[in-house]
């Protein structure tokens, strides 16, 4: 899955590793969505709860499957999941200058919140200590 996320063109991350993955599917075996065509990983997404609001992390789709319907019924799956548990609110994490992200995440429902301003700190990664 991290090989997909690179070909994908997501940018990388501090938590882009096996370790982080491990202690996503530890906390909530049930956030990792996958999608799959001719047996080989074609797309991702992490869909997490964390009770008070569902969010979307990680959205990816290999070139060679995009335009497929793929990263729509990742996000449709994820709607479902989140809203099973409880979700209301959900929220999608892109980046801002992917302009063909934002189209996305528009065509599929989802709203441009512009007042809002995203704030991160990376603390260090599992491997470190």
């Amino acid at each position: 899955m991290l090989a997909l996320w690179v070909v994908a063109g997501s940018p990388p991350s501090p938590s882009d590793s096996i370790e982080s993955l491990e202690l996503l599917l530890d906390h909530d075996p049930h956030a990792l969505l996958l999608a799959y065509a001719n047996a080989a990983l074609a797309g991702s997404l992490i869909a997490v709860w964390n009770g008070w609001r569902g969010s979307f992390f990680r959205l990816a789709v290999d070139p060679a499957h995009r335009r497929r319907g793929i990263a729509t019924a990742l996000v449709r799956e994820g709607e479902e999941r989140l809203r099973a548990r409880g979700a209301l609110r959900l929220d999608a994490l892109v980046a801002s200058d992917d302009r063909s992200a934002m189209s996305f995440w528009h065509a599929v429902g989802f709203e441009h919140q512009r007042e809002r301003a995203r704030f991160i700190r990376n603390l260090r990664t599992p491997t470190q200590r």
